[in-house]
């Protein structure tokens, strides 16, 4: 495997303007998110952050999870805006947990050892495996797009089931931009085979991210809504599904 990038008005959630059966486009290149839609990030963040504080002689508590979900998201949001750099949100989430939790650390060291060991989380959300394969055997390309960190995505990748499906990796931190922004999705389009994009669909769970990203790019979007949340962004995909089983009605 090739690695080229080493990822208001108030409307309902069922008014997507192509989700009726009739609508349904097939498609011959799929881009996956990564986390919270192929992976599981949830469950690779506990095991990472529960190694690192007994590595580091922390106690690890609920609450700490808590701090950290709530710091990251934030810091999140503002590093799609362009608001932060990519090393800002690695080191300002632990900088602002130790302060929360009381703890005295090297933040810069603790976000260097946290990296690899979030990798090690091959983690699969329910049915990715099962899709990846579908899609894979009706001889379509599987790439994922993500925001996450180089280290961390590319050995998440490797450590999972569904390598062997993945075409490439584009990642944010190597590239240089991120979701939603346009110049991200240039680079994509500029390394993967020449298809009209018509015939690309992004898969993601987030709107801010994905499917803006999709919006600003001109590509079709599939909003991976497994909670079934409201959408009450002025940010429309194509369609939404809520198990990935239903990506299959675009292969």
């Amino acid at each position: 495997m090739i690695i080229y990038a080493v990822k208001l008005k108030n409307y309902a959630k069922n008014t997507h303007c192509m989700n009726s059966t009739n609508n349904v486009r097939k498609y011959d290149i799929f881009l996956f998110d990564a986390d919270h839609t192929l992976f599981d990030y949830d469950k690779a963040e506990v095991t990472a952050l529960k190694t690192m504080f007994e590595r580091c002689g922390f106690d690890y508590s609920e609450n700490a999870l808590y701090q950290f979900r709530e710091i990251n998201a934030q810091l999140w949001q503002q590093f799609e805006k362009g608001e932060i750099t990519s090393y800002q949100l690695q080191t300002l989430r632990f900088k602002f947990l130790f302060d929360k939790i009381g703890v005295f650390y090297d933040e810069e060291k603790f976000n260097a050892e946290y990296l690899p060991e979030l990798g090690k989380g091959g983690f699969l959300m329910d049915g990715a495996e099962e899709i990846c394969k579908y899609i894979a055997s009706h001889g379509k390309l599987i790439y994922i797009i993500t925001n996450g960190m180089t280290i961390t995505q590319t050995l998440r990748v490797s450590n999972s089931l569904i390598k062997d499906y993945i075409t490439d990796l584009f990642i944010s931190q190597s590239i240089g931009f991120q979701k939603p922004h346009i110049a991200y999705f240039e680079y994509i389009l500029a390394n993967i085979p020449p298809v009209t994009k018509e015939k690309i669909l992004i898969v993601g769970d987030s709107l801010t991210a994905d499917i803006a990203g999709g919006n600003n790019a001109g590509i079709d979007t599939c909003w991976f809504n497994e909670v079934r949340s409201e959408n009450l962004t002025d940010i429309m995909p194509t369609y939404e599904i809520n198990k990935l089983s239903e990506v299959r009605k675009f292969v």
